[in-house]
């Protein structure tokens, strides 16, 4: 079939995504997936109206170079070269277990997503992470390996696997076992910064910052995880997103324009909790989360509650008892004072006032690290697709060719 008898809608749907790329200029597995997309808007037209694919086929027969084994309770096809599967973690959203990859020696980190195209928030959502990892090439933030299907066709295709470097532990979890000490808060922190520059640089907002996100390895290497959440700086978000301790106040005033110093007010919270040892704001519910926050951040003025586009959030807010701001220095006496310093200016009420993850790096607390020359920007990051109004069997194609044409050389070379 040549790519120019491909459907109308089929060129709508490929020049939408692909800003203007005509697919008459693609070749390759590219073409293949114009060749099944027609059919599969076809069928998901009439087979599935509500946009729900259906189950995976479990009793299929393995494809050749893979092998089949059940790990918690989920049945896995896996890569011939990735040996000695061990489930280290599981959340909402899938499973992640360790493996040797054969071809390097080298322990990687395999995710599985629980049933990616159950819905359209699964898929899109599903889609969004595999885009984000393709782009990010940082070595402070996770990025992709490889992404690989047992599917040997469109048709059969229900599920999918990404490969990252594999990291034993996260913060939240060495926090737990013991104190860090002060050099080593440092360096962790540095390093979160030197991420979140990279990634706030492409437009990028993760909005899920919390310890249990960040890896960190034996040599004290840290690496943000999880990248589900993460959105476009342009993109229209909600509120509820962020892990309540660390959720921003912007976030649950309910704006709908934050910016990446969400991400900011997260890491702030993080680096008091690494220091003092205990969280700084532990909300029982938003309000009272709110409630902690401006018992040491003060209430918001008059200016900042004007910026608040929700007319409730303003009602609320103008009607609470007013409150000072506390003095840092007297609310942590026994911190090194540039720290103190660092988290006033990233624990700012008013977004546009606190301090970015490019101004944090070169602030004295992390001066000893610091080097602009190691601190790289990321290329910009085509989120186009956000806007896109797409059926789950679209989700599910666009990822199928995401897949087809991923090289591991080249990770960010994506299809789009």
């Amino acid at each position: 079939m040549n790519p120019t008898q491909v459907s109308e809608s089929t060129k709508r749907l490929w020049l939408s995504v692909c800003g203007g790329v005509s697919p008459v200029d693609l070749h390759g597995p590219t073409r293949t997936y114009l060749r099944h997309l027609s059919d599969v808007k076809r069928r998901n037209s009439t087979v599935c109206p509500h946009g729900v694919m259906g189950s995976p086929v479990t009793n299929s027969p393995v494809r050749p170079g893979y092998y089949r084994m059940d790990i918690q309770k989920t049945t896995w096809d896996v890569l011939q070269t990735y040996t000695q599967l061990h489930p280290v973690g599981s959340g909402a959203y899938g499973t992640v277990c360790s493996a040797i990859d054969q071809k390097t020696a080298e322990k990687v980190a395999i995710k599985k997503l629980y049933r990616p195209f159950q819905s359209l928030i699964h898929a899109k959502r599903a889609y969004r992470e595999l885009r984000l990892l393709r782009h990010i090439q940082h070595d402070n933030v996770i990025s992709l390996l490889n992404v690989f299907t047992p599917a040997s066709t469109l048709d059969t295709f229900q599920t999918f696997y990404m490969v990252m470097p594999f990291v034993a532990q996260d913060l939240g979890h060495i926090m737990k076992k013991k104190r860090l000490t002060d050099r080593i808060i440092t360096y962790l922190f540095y390093q979160l910064l030197r991420g979140l520059k990279y990634i706030h640089s492409a437009g990028i907002i993760h909005r899920d910052l919390k310890p249990e996100n960040l890896a960190v390895n034996e040599n004290c290497e840290l690496k943000i995880l999880d990248f589900g959440l993460a959105r476009h700086t342009e993109t229209e978000m909600t509120g509820y997103v962020v892990t309540r301790w660390y959720r921003a106040p912007e976030i649950i005033f309910n704006w709908m324009h934050y910016t990446q110093t969400v991400d900011v007010w997260s890491a702030a919270c993080i680096l008091a909790e690494m220091i003092t040892g205990h969280v700084l704001f532990p909300g029982n519910d938003s309000i009272d989360q709110l409630n902690k926050i401006m018992r040491l951040t003060g209430t918001p003025d008059s200016s900042m509650v004007r910026k608040m586009q929700s007319k409730d959030a303003q009602s609320y807010v103008q009607g609470l008892p007013p409150q000072k701001k506390k003095t840092f220095g007297e609310v942590f006496p026994n911190m090194e004072k540039h720290a103190v310093e660092l988290l006033e200016g990233m624990l700012l009420l008013d977004p546009e006032k606190r301090l970015t993850a490019a101004q944090g790096l070169s602030q004295p607390f992390v001066c000893e690290y610091h080097d602009p020359d190691t601190e790289p920007d990321s290329e910009p990051y085509d989120d186009s697709f956000e806007s896109l109004e797409l059926a789950v069997g679209e989700w599910k194609s666009l990822i199928h060719m995401e897949i087809m044409t991923f090289d591991p050389d080249d990770p960010r070379r994506t299809a789009m």
